[in-house]
């Protein structure tokens, strides 16, 4: 290759890298209520509110037209990807149309949701009544997995090789 293709495949490399990195999922946040918390929306009962939540998955279930999913509400931040360092803000439930795959919706993978109020339901966790606020999803976003690295002892590696030059 070229240094021309190089330099011009460097750019492009550099460009899809930075615009991965620098981009939540692009809701729509006209209309939305952003004053408005899971915890709050659940206790007042209101209905129609448009809002953009996150969290942390607790459940899926997958449903016959829908899937529900239980997720423990975190504020978000200017991307729209929940704070889990932050205190959570409440329970909410999602109902998605279709069927989203619960081996990628898991347990304590981070979403963050675009839509209405529906309702308030009432289930229980443990032996305590819990009111959910219940979003009707107009767009999902799973959030890609938190890779975590526990820092090791320093590693030192020794080898003698040979190189062969055609």
């Amino acid at each position: 290759m070229g240094t021309r293709t190089t330099g011009l495949l460097f750019t492009i490399l550099t460009a899809l890298a930075l615009s991965a990195c620098a981009s939540g999922p692009g809701f729509d946040t006209e209309g939305v209520n952003r004053d408005l918390q899971p915890r709050q929306a659940a206790s007042e009962r209101i209905q129609d509110a448009l809002v953009i939540w996150g969290g942390t998955i607790i459940s899926v279930r997958p449903q016959e037209d829908s899937t529900q999913l239980e997720v423990l509400a975190y504020p978000l931040d200017r991307s729209e990807q929940p704070r889990t360092d932050r205190s959570s803000q409440g329970r909410f439930l999602i109902m998605a149309d279709g069927y989203l795959e619960p081996a990628d919706y898991s347990e304590g993978r981070q979403v963050t949701v675009r839509g209405r109020l529906l309702e308030s339901r009432t289930a229980t966790i443990g032996e305590a009544e819990y009111r959910y606020a219940v979003v009707s999803a107009d767009n999902v976003h799973l959030w890609p997995r938190q890779v975590t690295t526990q820092r090791q002892e320093p590693r030192v590696n020794f080898g003698i090789g040979i190189g062969i030059i055609r």
